[in-house]
């Protein structure tokens, strides 16, 4: 016989574990599954890779492109996913009121931001592996330590999260559009990614080096072209970027 009460209804929120866990997924198929999202995130740094990989196009100096190019194709997949492509996903995201929905949920907000950045890094894995995949098969050859390359990528994550929400948390999901891959633009061009930094004028050298995208591409480049150790300096501006981000997007980010 079953004992009474077996089959009583339980109601109440599942473990916080399982609902970030269960909302990062869902984010992340989500992200997978919009062909925009793709384009900006997968398909334009590996055209670029491949494409000034094997074309003579920009001055990249001494040794093979690629070596050049795969660390700042690398820093451009970060921000691609963490900045431009959150930035227009959670603007849109806020404008349909579903930040406002999930808002009135049992899953806490900083848990749905903690979703969201698994999401992202979930994202940022699979483009790193698809992107190496055919830096190799172009014939880079990294070298460096692995634990400098982790600490860039995860600084560089947090910086341009921050930057990211705190845009689509600001403006209007339309300006957020426009301005996410205004800023997408200029950094592919002025950011060390695929022009060297060495070939805008000094002063300008000084004012972008201080950018995350040319702290990450350029910190990423060090070690992994020329073998340095662990470069401090563009750890340092990345983690003074993911400070001022991350807590600007904490106390200006407006939820409708």
């Amino acid at each position: 016989m079953t004992a009474t009460g077996t089959f009583t209804p339980r109601p109440g929120a599942a473990p916080l574990g399982r609902m970030i866990r269960a909302q990062a997924a869902l984010e992340t198929r989500m992200l997978l599954r919009n062909g925009e999202q793709l384009l900006l995130t997968v398909v334009i740094p590996t055209l670029l890779l491949a494409l000034f990989s094997t074309v003579d196009i920009v001055d990249t100096g001494d040794g093979a492109a690629v070596d050049f190019l795969a660390p700042g194709v690398l820093a451009l997949a970060v921000m691609s996913t963490a900045f431009t492509g959150q930035a227009i996903a959670t603007g849109f995201e806020r404008r349909y009121g579903v930040l406002k929905r999930l808002g009135s949920t049992p899953l806490p907000r900083w848990a749905l931001m903690t979703a969201k950045t698994c999401s992202v890094l979930v994202t940022e894995v699979l483009q790193i592996v698809l992107l190496t995949v055919i830096a190799f098969a172009l014939g880079w050859s990294p070298h460096g330590n692995p634990l400098a390359v982790l600490l860039l990528l995860v600084l560089g994550t947090a910086a341009f999260s921050g930057l990211g929400l705190l845009m689509a948390g600001t403006l209007r999901a339309e300006a957020t559009l426009a301005a996410a891959n205004l800023v997408f633009l200029l950094l592919l061009v002025g950011g060390g990614v695929i022009v060297p930094l060495s070939k805008f004028p000094d002063a300008a050298q000084t004012v972008l080096g201080l950018l995350p995208i040319s702290a990450l591409s350029g910190g990423l480049r060090s070690v992994l072209q020329d073998g340095a150790g662990v470069p401090w300096a563009d750890l340092g501006v990345l983690a003074v970027w993911s400070v001022l981000g991350l807590g600007a997007a904490a106390r200006f980010f407006r939820w409708e």
